[in-house]
């Protein structure tokens, strides 16, 4: 029996290709982070989607973000900006959700902070026309 060599070569190039591709794609690691505050009519809650910048210390990208008010609340997320100068909270989302509602965004943000400053986010629940947070959670990226 004789083998042709072009299936070979392809055989070859395909495993050359994938083996390649394998350890890029390891270096990319998706994570999520699920942000709840409040309960019954005020629960809300968020998730955030991120990775790391290869090469970037004390900095990610925020690829997208889920948001869910409670009915009586709007809902801001918030990562802890270290050049913001108001309260040192700066928000993801374009607009908040409120009064149940929810929001769905795609970011493509990348956030970063200086040495030493721990990245963070957090949900901010406002009642509606309020300025004070009325329920949080804050977590560590």
């Amino acid at each position: 029996m004789r083998l042709s060599v072009l299936p070979v070569t392809l055989a070859v190039v395909v495993v050359t290709i994938v083996g390649g591709a394998a350890p890029a794609a390891a270096g990319t690691l998706v994570s999520t982070v699920n942000l709840d505050a409040g309960a019954g009519r005020h629960h809300s809650s968020a998730t955030v989607t991120y990775e790391r910048v290869d090469g970037a210390e004390n900095s990610v990208r925020i690829i997208s973000l889920q948001a869910f008010s409670g009915e009586p609340d709007c809902v801001w997320v918030e990562w802890n900006d270290p050049k913001d100068v108001g309260d040192g909270w700066t928000a993801l989302n374009s607009e908040p959700p409120c009064h149940g509602g929810s929001i769905e965004e795609t970011i493509n943000q990348v956030i970063k902070a200086p040495k030493g400053h721990q990245l963070k986010i957090r949900l901010a629940a406002y009642h509606d026309g309020g300025l004070d947070v009325i329920h949080k959670d804050i977590a560590k990226l």
